[in-house]
């Protein structure tokens, strides 16, 4: 508030003093051409023969009008009559009424305007007049006295409205930024339900940051529900096969199981189930970094994809489920060719076709099609399908979030539950795209889709 004021002031008196002074100066200008004009019409009555007594009546007449005739001498270029108060001889310029010009200027609140003329007297009564005489013509410009008056006035006037609008803007504009600062406190100190109150009447800027605040709360917010999803999942998902390896170990150590072989494979394949959990967690973690390695390079992909396939055959096997892999039939390996990171796109095609064997009911179909070779942006697309239940249609958006599950009814127990998340995050590293699509047949089914560009 008192910023504006102080503009304002600053203002007034920069533009007042400057008025004032402008108008003073067009006062004496206009109060010097007036006077030249007075002077010169005088100047111009009197250029004839004269005599003495008329000269005396002019002399008084021009006294009459602050004004007076005036003497130069020629050898001295001095002015030798009397000369009106205030003035100097320098001021008149004696050599320029010499030489028949008007010399006008003013000395502080004087203005004064000097004419040449030629005086002659009747040849029977001569006046000794030696050299040039000139009209002197004399003005007091008023010091604008009671025009600073009435700025003050205006100027206080002014002040005073000024502050009340200052005060206004300033409780308008303070009052959110004060809000803002309460709630980014609370916010702080871990009341992520805290928001910012958005009125109508508020300006658009502050409007926009209570807007911003708020969305900042509820993402915030958001995050922490799903880090508590995640630890619940987690913690579930360390017990289970923790305790199995301890029930097991235990019943080992205590004699009560006959066959220790059968436990041992028990206790290692959990172990392998605890190992893919923290590798997926530690992979997860690196990516939201970016701190994960990439290694782009020319791949082919239906080779990547024919290893990551086969590899999943005897675990769909041993679940009873039938793994079709679909590769094109060209012998030509520039036409499969991507650029991109072999390792992290058999990644990638892992956590897919190990989240397919997870929900299946029989069947599970790996396809890669490659794109026209002539296309102008070719690409290659390969895409993981399932007959299982499907997904959602609620769940369907988020399938790729963190740490959400989507509910897909019963299925066999294989993943860490954060693959869908992994394959997002690698898929936008290396420049590709990947979306899922349910249902795929009126049973159910799903289909999971990954776009990568072939090198060019």
């Amino acid at each position: 508030m008192f910023a504006l004021v102080g503009l304002v002031a600053g203002v007034l008196v920069v533009a007042g003093a400057g008025t004032l002074l402008v108008t003073r100066v067009s006062a004496r200008n206009q109060a010097t051409a007036q006077l030249v004009t007075e002077a010169q019409s005088l100047a111009s009555g009197a250029d004839s023969n004269q005599t003495v007594p008329e000269l005396k009546v002019i002399r008084r007449v021009l006294r009459l009008e602050d004004a007076r005739f005036v003497r130069v001498n020629p050898t001295r270029a001095l002015v030798t009559s009397p000369l009106p108060s205030g003035i100097t001889a320098a001021e008149l310029d004696p050599s320029a009424l010499l030489a028949g010009q008007t010399v006008s200027g003013h000395t502080g609140n004087l203005v004064f305007a000097a004419v040449p003329v030629a005086l002659t007297v009747n040849s029977r009564i001569r006046l000794r007049v030696g050299g040039q005489v000139a009209i002197v013509l004399t003005r007091e410009v008023g010091d604008l006295g009671p025009s600073w008056g009435y700025f003050i006035i205006v100027g206080g006037v002014t002040l005073l409205v000024a502050a009340l609008v200052a005060w206004q803007m300033s409780r308008r504009m303070s009052r959110p930024i004060i809000e803002a600062v309460e709630v980014t406190g609370r916010i702080a100190d871990g009341d992520l339900d805290s928001r910012v109150p958005v009125r109508e009447g508020d300006y658009t800027e502050f409007s926009s940051l209570a807007r911003s605040i708020n969305v900042m709360a509820q993402s915030l917010a958001d995050g922490r529900g799903r880090e508590r999803q995640l630890l619940l999942s987690v913690s579930h998902d360390l017990r289970t096969p923790l305790t199995s390896i301890r029930g097991f170990a235990e019943a080992i150590t205590d004699g009560a199981i006959d066959d220790t072989s059968q436990a041992a494979e028990v206790i290692i394949a959990e172990s392998r189930r605890l190992e893919r959990l923290v590798g997926d967690l530690l992979d997860l973690s690196k990516l939201e970094a970016q701190q994960l390695s990439f290694h782009i390079r020319p791949t082919d992909l239906a080779e990547v994809v024919g290893i990551t396939a086969e590899g999943f055959r005897p675990l769909a096997e041993k679940g009873g489920l039938h793994l079709a892999v679909d590769l094109p039939t060209s012998t030509s390996t520039s036409t499969s060719t991507v650029a991109a990171d072999p390792d992290r796109v058999a990644q990638l095609l892992a956590n897919l076709i190990e989240n397919a064997l997870t929900f299946a009911r029989s069947s599970v179909t790996v396809t890669l099609r490659v794109g026209p070779a002539d296309a102008a942006n070719r690409v290659l697309v390969v895409v993981v399908e399932d007959d299982g239940p499907g997904i959602a249609p609620s769940d369907l958006p988020r399938v790729f979030d963190r740490f959400y599950q989507a509910d897909r009814g019963r299925h066999r127990s294989v993943g860490s539950g954060l693959g869908l998340a992994i394959v997002a995050e690698l898929a936008a590293a290396m420049g590709a795209s990947v979306r899922a699509e349910s249902p795929v047949t009126a049973s159910g089914g799903s289909r999971f889709v990954v776009t990568i560009s072939a090198a060019g």
